[in-house]
């Protein structure tokens, strides 16, 4: 099969090596497992390529293709919508119950769906979720090493660049790929290595301080979000519980933690839109309550929010609380990516759903029992949307203690 590729090929194999040897650290033994978009055939070549000179047993690529997705929408019959392949992910959780590495390209349109019937695309998600939580929680809790990385997809390319001849705009993303992903330094390595210095130094002292809840307040937003027990700040590299480590994010200027389901209350608005599965929800404004969204609005794709929302108990609990300044990388290129991958690292944001159990203090392999007593989060989904801006101000509270700062106006305080 040949795929014709006009991208930058030396900074495309540059991003390959990054994803096998930091990203995934792919070990001597290891299989390694792919999804990807069929389009992005050249850079999982070049992936497959790095990991076999990095000493990968076998490299095993599942592809997706967006027109055969739609076909399903437009032809299947209802019914098909309440299923999903679980002969499938049973296989992916086997295979990460045997120390197979999990690399996830993402490059699909991210409006595929927006025409779509919102049921449809609510009851698939739902089945999907349902069938892929064994393989789900070897990753959030870094069972495996696992990364994630973008190839420029042509349609995703249009949606964010719609005035530019495609070749170009997808060149256009390309390039912000690479730049975000710190591919066009001269040893993407070293400076992956640097950065991870620098978010270890923030997440730490996030640790140390051993906040209680933090108070998010801004244009919109007004909400106190609870710690859970024992919570630890993670950022960057990550020990998995096989010994490796990994950087489950290619790009990442994220530090972030486990929320205590029981304890978040307020008034949130969203700062960018969430695409999400292919449907766009935008300007989302949610109310908490002891940790539940008791009310929940959206200007575009509410019906798609309040099917994820229901889609069991966890869905309307919050798992992770990330910080990110105004000022990364990603913020600052003034792009709008409609991709999560990017967009979260762009903005401080929240996450719907199962927490990660890595995110406590000096503890492995953590029971459920164990980890809903600390106050995590379970649930078959975990939604990522952005809630930060320049506007945004964080404290940091420890019982009756006077509030320390954290964020003043999108920025870090100290």
């Amino acid at each position: 099969m040949t795929i014709e590729c006009m991208i930058d090929e030396n900074k495309l194999d540059k991003l390959a090596s990054l994803a096998v040897n930091t990203g995934l650290s792919i070990k001597t033994g290891q299989d390694l497992l792919i999804t990807s978009p069929v389009e992005a055939l050249p850079l999982v070549r070049r992936v497959a390529l790095h990991a076999y000179k990095a000493g990968a047993n076998l490299v095993i690529p599942i592809f997706s293709d967006s027109e055969l997705t739609l076909t399903r929408y437009r032809h299947a019959p209802n019914s098909s919508f309440d299923k999903a392949p679980d002969w499938l992910y049973k296989g992916m959780a086997e295979a990460f119950n045997n120390n197979t590495a999990r690399l996830a390209i993402v490059g699909d349109d991210p409006m595929l769906l927006e025409s779509q019937d919102p049921d449809k695309i609510g009851k698939s998600n739902k089945a999907v979720s349902k069938a892929s939580k064994p393989a789900r929680e070897s990753i959030t809790s870094f069972n495996i090493n696992w990364n994630i990385i973008a190839w420029p997809g042509r349609a995703w390319a249009a949606r964010i660049f719609p005035s530019l001849p495609i070749d170009e705009a997808q060149n256009q993303l390309a390039e912000a790929i690479f730049l975000a992903s710190r591919v066009n330094t001269p040893n993407p390595e070293e400076a992956w290595a640097k950065h991870n210095a620098d978010l270890l130094k923030r997440s730490s002292w996030l640790t140390q301080q051993n906040f209680e809840y933090l108070h998010f307040t801004g244009p919109g937003t007004d909400l106190k979000v609870g710690l859970a027990n024992n919570h630890a700040w993670m950022g960057g590299a990550s020990k998995c519980q096989n010994g490796i480590t990994c950087n489950p994010n290619i790009p990442s200027e994220e530090v972030f933690t486990t929320p205590h389901r029981l304890k978040v209350d307020g008034t949130v608005s969203s700062t960018k839109p969430l695409s999400h599965q292919g449907a766009l929800i935008d300007e989302i404004k949610v109310t908490f309550e002891d940790g539940k969204i008791i009310e929940a609005k959206a200007a575009k794709g509410e019906e798609v929010l309040k099917k994820v929302l229901d889609v069991d108990e966890g869905a309307r609990r919050l798992g992770e609380v990330a910080l990110v300044p105004d000022s990364s990388p990603i913020s600052q290129s003034n792009i709008l990516f409609f991709n999560t991958l990017f967009d979260e690292n762009a903005a401080c944001h929240i996450a719907l759903g199962q927490c990660y159990s890595k995110c406590f203090k000096g503890e492995n392999d953590l029971s459920k029992k164990k980890i809903q007593q600390f106050g995590g989060n379970s649930s078959m989904i975990h939604i990522d949307w952005m809630i930060g801006s320049k506007a945004i101000n964080i404290d940091g509270f420890r019982s009756a203690d006077l509030p320390t700062p954290i964020f003043r106006n999108g920025e870090w305080a100290n």
